[in-house]
């Protein structure tokens, strides 16, 4: 057996973060967690992740914030990781709308503070959360990772769209290895709360109206959390070759690569739950997009990534695992 890696995953109480410490946690790998548990959704949820992660012998949890440097610096003196995930991050586009102070804290210097971490306890790779939404209002499809990505639509696929870029030079400057992902649209079981998907189990379940921008004109490349884990897994322990300028820096789009429109999404995930929608169809939202894509070429050739989980399968997971969590609420 080779030498146990040592991983920090910041956000491990977050949705991708605590589904990949599982992962590799069940791989024997060692797992120092990171999270502030900000109650942005449920921190229950947020605790019921984590006390899953705890039975494994070889995670470690540790509250804290991307905000404090100092203190996020004791955390690398101490641990000492071979390979940090940076998942903590203020999520959701619409949220960026109207608490945009949120996202510069925690997306600009939270991501500075591990970017200055890893240059002071050298890292063998740093692979950080990027978004579909730097790809803004691009019409060409699908989105590849050499499209221009200079009109976000959002403060949030800003901030992400910095963290490249900020990434890119500390990388170039001092030798960090450095993977950025793009995710497309992740879901799930124990996922996030703020996401459509979730959002829309909730109230079809309590007979609320779900929201329908755009009059349902949109389109999305949701991308089932196993695909993306498996994705991620693959890339974790292999950092980029350096390029030409001897610099160690590479942007993957990690998607389902098959858009699906949301009146269809809306209709499989009615029939998972076992329930009609009431819907309430409105003009589109400052700051979204009408389609997202991924162009998955370039993570197909280097990692051989195929993602296996088609939404109906993905939504019928969910759809049990929504029931079953929430059965009190639900089944009274």
């Amino acid at each position: 057996m080779g030498v146990i890696k040592k991983y920090l995953v910041t956000g491990a109480a977050g949705f991708i973060g605590y589904h990949l410490s599982g992962k590799l946690l069940a791989a024997g790998a060692a797992v120092t967690g990171l999270d502030n548990m900000n109650d942005y959704y449920s921190v229950a949820l947020k605790q019921d992740r984590l006390k899953s992660l705890r039975k494994f012998p070889g995670f470690e949890f540790i509250r804290g914030d991307l905000t404090d440097g100092p203190g996020l610096n004791e955390v690398f003196a101490r641990c000492r990781p071979d390979i940090v995930i940076n998942l903590a991050a203020q999520a959701g586009v619409r949220y960026s709308i109207d608490n945009p102070q949120a996202y510069i804290q925690s997306n600009i210097i939270g991501f500075f503070n591990i970017l200055e971490a890893c240059r002071q306890y050298p890292v063998e790779h740093l692979v950080f959360a990027s978004s579909s939404s730097v790809y803004g209002g691009n019409e060409k499809v699908p989105f590849s990772p050499e499209d221009p990505t200079d009109c976000p639509v959002s403060l949030y696929a800003a901030t992400k769209k910095s963290n490249e870029l900020m990434a890119y030079s500390y990388s170039r400057l001092y030798q960090i290895p450095v993977t950025g992902l793009r995710f497309f649209t992740v879901y799930g079981p124990l996922g996030r709360p703020d996401m459509a998907y979730f959002s829309f189990a909730e109230k079809i379940m309590s007979d609320t109206p779900i929201q329908i921008y755009n009059y349902g004109d949109m389109y999305r490349d949701f991308t089932y959390i196993d695909d993306i884990v498996r994705g991620m897994e693959n890339i974790l322990t292999k950092p980029p070759a350096r390029d030409g300028q001897g610099v160690a820096y590479k942007l993957y789009n990690i998607g389902n690569n098959k858009p699906e429109s949301l009146p269809y999404f809306i209709e499989v995930l009615e029939k998972a739950l076992g329930k009609k929608a009431v819907k309430e169809f409105l003009p589109m939202q400052p700051g979204d997009v009408y389609r997202t894509y991924a162009d998955i070429s370039d993570i197909q050739n280097d990692f051989g990534f195929k993602p296996e989980t088609d939404i109906e399968t993905g939504l019928g997971i969910f759809a049990h695992w929504f029931l079953d969590y929430y059965q009190e609420r639900y089944h009274k």
